[in-house]
């Protein structure tokens, strides 16, 4: 920039000194312009190179010459029009340098760091959720560069999920068993109703030998009084037989059963299933029927009260107050010894 006002004030100078008669500034501004030709072309090199100040000279004499085209010898005109384009991406590119997105705090990428460590099968999306109920405003893209690398999933993501029932999610509710190994290699049997509405557990259980009066007495827990959906959804299981959906009819509720081997047509207590599956029988080992059942109990409270789901705008079954940094630091609660966390607000 320096270099710029030079040559400018040079040839302010050589211009306004100059006689006043137009003839003597043009062959001032023409001698200008041969003798820095002149001064190229005497370097000693086998092929003289234009430096960054012979440049500008030309730059600078195009704007306050109309007729430098024609004492250029050494470069064409089409050349020195193109530096003058150089320059005007350059000057802009130094005067729009500041700007652009906010940075992100370090306390953010910290606490982003933080979650990913302590939860390694969260993504993007779960630790965003947590930074909105922690009253952080950034977008999932800035949450996921954030994020350590991490090897990329052998098995593909889920699909997304597609019924014609989902008008009707608040007034449905779904039913299933699954199979629970033990330390001992005996098979425990888990059951869980699942409302649609806000993806709430709404009832679990265990045992080791499900029989149809036992199915409807969790019915009979689950849906006490006039709680009830209107649908409820499970699939063709001979454990539910004409006993179980009596008990379905006589509560008032329509029995749904999904076509035969069809598990897509009950979607989500599949996937509240694999949820279990995934987030905390495959990673510890049930000793008997009282520890899964205190188990499971656990970790629905922790599903229902904390974790965060995509098809709830990234809040929990049960709503989430968003806490504001006014509130103190972030904490962490440890849930089921630490293999899932519960962030909060805390003052110091």
């Amino acid at each position: 920039m320096m270099l710029v006002a030079l040559v400018c004030l040079v040839l302010s100078f050589a211009v306004a000194f100059v006689p006043r008669n137009q003839r003597h500034q043009q062959l001032m501004l023409e001698n200008f312009a041969l003798r820095q030709q002149l001064a190229v072309l005497r370097r000693r090199t086998s092929r003289p190179r234009l430096r960054k100040r012979d440049k500008l000279f030309w730059v600078v004499l195009a704007r306050v010459w109309p007729r430098w085209q024609e004492a250029l010898y050494v470069v064409k005109p089409a050349t020195v029009i193109n530096w003058h384009r150089q320059g005007f991406r350059l000057f802009w590119s130094w005067r729009s340098r500041v700007g652009g997105r906010p940075s992100v705090s370090g306390e953010v990428v910290a606490l982003v760091r933080r979650i990913a460590a302590d939860n390694p099968t969260w993504g993007a999306p779960r630790i965003h959720g947590e930074l909105m109920r922690l009253g952080y405003r950034v977008a999932q893209s800035t949450v996921a560069k954030c994020m350590p690398k991490r090897p990329a999933p052998k098995r593909p993501p889920s699909q997304s999920w597609r019924t014609f029932l989902r008008n009707h999610l608040r007034q449905s509710a779904a039913m299933d068993f699954f199979v629970i190994p033990t330390a001992t290699f005996q098979l425990l049997y888990g059951f869980v109703v699942l409302e649609h509405g806000r993806r709430r557990i709404r009832h679990v259980a265990v045992t080791h030998h499900p029989t149809a009066d036992w199915t409807r007495q969790q019915l009979r827990e689950a849906f006490p009084y006039d709680t009830a959906p209107k649908f409820l959804h499970r699939d063709r299981d001979g454990i539910y037989g004409n006993a179980v959906i009596g008990t379905i009819n006589a509560m008032g509720i329509k029995d749904v059963p999904s076509a035969p081997s069809s598990p897509w047509q009950n979607p989500y207590c599949e996937r509240v299933i694999g949820t279990l599956r995934r987030e905390l029988f495959d990673n510890l080992i049930v000793l008997n029927k009282a520890h899964a059942l205190r188990l499971l109990r656990e970790y629905v409270a922790y599903y229902n009260g904390s974790r965060t789901h995509l098809s709830l705008d990234k809040d929990a079954p049960n709503e989430r107050e968003v806490e504001p940094p006014s509130m103190g630091s972030v904490r962490a609660l440890k849930v089921l010894g630490g293999l899932h966390h519960r962030y909060f607000r805390k003052a110091a």
